[in-house]
């Protein structure tokens, strides 16, 4: 008979409970690994950036750092990150310095070992506040997009010291939505991730280009702008149909990967039609096309109409190209409380459970003759002034300078080491 010690520790190592721990502990192993490459200790830096997501969020980052580079040639900067996916990320997007900081107290460790002067948040990320109670830097929150969403505003928004926001839009969002909130808090900056230049993403066509760029679902009822589930197919339909165009369908990345039914089934049956319309289209050029990745910004310029729905989506083609013509959705077909909430909406023909038949000779007559041009323009100066591209990135850097400045002169007077904060590194 065998060993019954070596059957029983053959039989454990052998057992997938072994391997889930094992695989746990060599996955510990590199994170620790990386938390020591990347520890910081030869960041000289006065812009913190902080991020405690996973990279499933970390989009809300990348967009940002093409302007944080920008910044690092003035102020320098440096990325941390919480989570050993974002870094990886960060890693493969970016040359700013990266530190990895796990727990709290190496967080607070490595803060208190620097002389960071201000924080930049791009998000309402719960392990923000560990990050917030540091108190001799000055804590500014950028939000990661422009968008008429309910998500844009929070009541954390008065834990900052300062909100960067576009426009009037936006502070009036934050006046709507919030209770004893102090406005001054608000900085104007306009849209800096804009004005960065971008490659060409979307090869030119001698047909016209219509773009159907929806949103996602969002979080909970509240937030679901989508009209993926409730008009996507109707709308792609009446695109395929428009003589000289072909459509370009760019839904924001977690359409892919809902897991509403409803969502799933609609974005199936889109998938499918454009690969039926492009079986009688020999002309590669002209053919729809299916873009589940890339910089939605860097495909506008090749865009000649743009349909979506209310998100961060509109509003940038609207900076960017406010002489292009745009088309919302309304999914809740309540064009009175849409236009209220989202002043972008009064600018652009509705397509919602109302008009929605009619919706191939409304994006016909939209490429034939744009009537709202003129109040398009309007609202861009309401969302983000007067500038033009390039002006967003001098308003941002003059913000943070500023900030710096003023926060440095305060550090001479303030000499408390005092943290209150709890972790939740249990």
């Amino acid at each position: 008979m065998a060993n019954p010690v070596r059957w029983v520790a053959r039989t454990a190592v052998r057992s997938s409970a072994w391997k889930r721990t094992s695989k746990w502990i060599r996955g510990a192993e590199r994170w620790n690994r990386l938390e020591d490459e990347h520890d910081g200790s030869y960041v000289k830096a006065e812009v913190v950036v902080y991020f405690g997501d996973r990279s499933s969020k970390f989009y809300q980052l990348e967009q940002w750092l093409p302007v944080l580079e920008e910044l690092h040639k003035q102020h320098r900067v440096v990325l941390v990150l919480r989570k050993g996916t974002a870094l990886l990320s960060a890693l493969e997007s970016t040359h700013l310095p990266v530190v990895f900081k796990r727990k709290f107290d190496p967080l607070h460790t490595f803060y208190h070992a620097n002389d960071f002067k201000l924080a930049l948040y791009v998000n309402n990320g719960v392990t923000n506040f560990q990050s917030l109670s540091f108190a001799p830097m000055v804590h500014v929150h950028v939000n990661h997009g422009e968008s008429d969403k309910l998500s844009m505003v929070s009541n954390q928004a008065k834990a900052y010291d300062k909100v960067f926001v576009a426009g009037e839009a936006a502070v009036e969002r934050h006046r709507r939505a919030l209770i004893d909130f102090d406005e001054s808090q608000l900085v104007r900056v306009g849209r800096p991730q804009l004005d960065i230049k971008r490659p060409l993403e979307l090869e030119p066509s001698s047909a016209r280009t219509i773009m159907y760029a929806p949103t996602w679902e969002g979080e909970n009822d509240a937030n679901n702008y989508t009209s993926v589930d409730l008009f996507g197919p109707q709308i792609v339909e009446a695109v395929l149909q428009i003589l000289d165009a072909r459509l370009i369908y760019k839904p924001h990345p977690r359409v892919e990967t809902s897991k509403d039914p409803d969502m799933v089934e609609a974005n199936a049956r889109i998938l499918q039609l454009i690969e039926s319309a492009n079986a009688s289209i020999a002309d590669e050029t002209r053919q729809h096309q299916v873009l589940m990745q890339g910089d939605i910004l860097g495909m506008f310029d090749t865009v000649d109409l743009l349909i979506t729905d209310i998100s961060s989506v509109g509003l940038d083609f609207l900076y960017l190209h406010p002489d292009k013509p745009l088309v919302l959705t309304d999914r809740r077909n309540d064009s009175e409380s849409l236009n209220a909430e989202a002043p972008i909406s009064r600018a652009t023909p509705l397509i919602s459970e109302t008009t929605i038949e009619g919706v191939e000779s409304l994006i016909s007559e939209m490429l034939s003759h744009d009537s709202t041009v003129k109040i398009r323009h309007e609202l861009r100066r309401h969302y983000f002034g007067d500038g033009e591209p390039g002006s967003s990135t001098v308003l941002f850097t003059e913000a943070v300078s500023k900030l710096i400045a003023d926060r440095t002169v305060a550090l001479k007077s303030f000499h408390t080491e005092s943290v209150n904060a709890e972790s939740d590194d249990e």
